[in-house]
This record gives C-alpha cells, structure tokens and sequence, in this order.
C-alpha cells in the first residue's frame, strides 16, 4: 500500500546563527530560531514522512523542551524518521517540497540540499524534489521575518 503524508514547518530569522536548509548552510544575514539547528526544510520534510507512517508528528520524537537533543542537526532527525519507517515495515519513496521566503536565494543550493536529504533518508536525489518561491511580500514570511516550508512524502508498505 502507497501512504501519502504532507509537513509544514515555519522558524523566525534568529541573529548569530546560521541558516541551515536542507543540510545545507546558506549565506544569509540570520538564521532561524529553534531547539535544533532550525532546518525549516527537513522539519517540514520530517513531518510528512511521520505523517505517510501514520505516526506523531516531529515534537513527538524531538520536543523542543528535550535538553539532550538542543542542536540536533536536522539531518540526524530525517535519519531517525528513515529508521522509524523501517520499523514499521516501510520504505520511503519521494519527497516534495518547497521553501517560502523572500530572500535568500536558495535554488544555487538545491542539488547539495538534495544530496544531504538523499543520504539521511537513503533516497537518489531523483526522487527528492525542492522547489522555491516567495511570499509576494505578504504575511510575515512577505515581510522578511522567517521562513515556511511544506513537504510531501510517500511510503510503500
């Protein structure tokens, strides 16, 4: 059987850190906040995997509050999420995603992004799509304040 799940996530630009999307750091004045290191990509990413294996969502497995993981780096999360699959008996086929924001400019990095997320979850960049676009300078995301991301995923079982 063929599972479907969708994630979204959302993090504030936060100074003094880095801007970590999809493994990969970007040049950017800001990063994003969060327990993690705030990877909006792979958190989204994350959630849609959960969502195809009918399982919690991402603050199930990683609470903000957990002190032992503060700074996990996201890949690590969508490895445990490959781990989670296979325990369930099921394998993860795609992934699509895209970013939301207004700057920066992320789609230069798009094949190293792909080539993170691949390694994590044991897929062929062909099967992880990552698409980019921005806000229209509407909402919080239009104004610059952080970043949105959405993601689907499917599973075999």
């Amino acid at each position: 059987m063929t599972r479907v799940g969708i994630g979204y996530d959302v993090h504030q630009y936060a100074e003094n850190r880095p801007l970590i999307l999809g493994g990969v750091e970007i040049p950017h004045s800001h990063g994003l906040q969060g327990h993690s290191d705030a990877d909006v990509l792979s958190h989204a990413i994350a959630d849609a995997i959960l969502g195809a294996l009918g399982l919690p969502d991402i603050g199930h497995y990683f609470p903000p509050g957990d002190a032992s993981i503060e700074g996990i780096s996201s890949l690590e999360i969508l490895a445990r999420c490959r781990t989670l699959a296979e325990a369930e008996g099921a394998t993860i086929v795609n992934i699509d995603s895209t970013l939301i924001a207004e700057a920066p400019r992320v789609l230069p990095f798009r094949e190293a992004m792909r080539e993170k997320i691949g390694a994590a979850l044991g897929l062929g960049t062909h099967l992880i799509g990552i698409k980019a676009t921005t806000n229209e300078q509407m909402g919080f995301v239009g104004r610059g304040e952080g970043i949105a991301a959405m993601a689907v995923a499917s599973a075999d079982s």
